[in-house]
């Protein structure tokens, strides 16, 4: 087995599910859809965000090993991530 030591490591494994949230605190109001627990590296991750992005038709960035989404995006981002094969939750209310 290939060791995956430091930055070729995936950012973060937890428990396999993908959580998607809705957060609208310290951002006046605005909704965004937070993406936690993909794990993978920062390029993977940027090359994902990228694709949502152009899915939902949105701006977002990467924010360590989260993923913002502007808008209201959760079903969106959910239908997609689970075409990728990913385990798929919301979260929050």
């Amino acid at each position: 087995m290939a060791c995956v030591c430091g930055a070729d490591g995936p950012a973060a494994t937890g428990d396999g599910v993908v959580r998607i949230r809705r957060e609208t605190k310290g951002r006046g109001g605005k909704a965004v859809t937070v993406i936690d627990g993909i794990p993978a590296d920062l390029a993977k991750l940027k090359s994902l965000c990228k694709q949502l992005k152009q899915r939902c038709g949105v701006g977002g960035a990467v924010k360590g090993v989260q993923l913002e989404i502007q808008g209201d995006q959760r079903a969106t981002c959910q239908k997609a991530l689970a075409d990728m094969g990913y385990v798929v939750k919301q979260s929050g209310g």
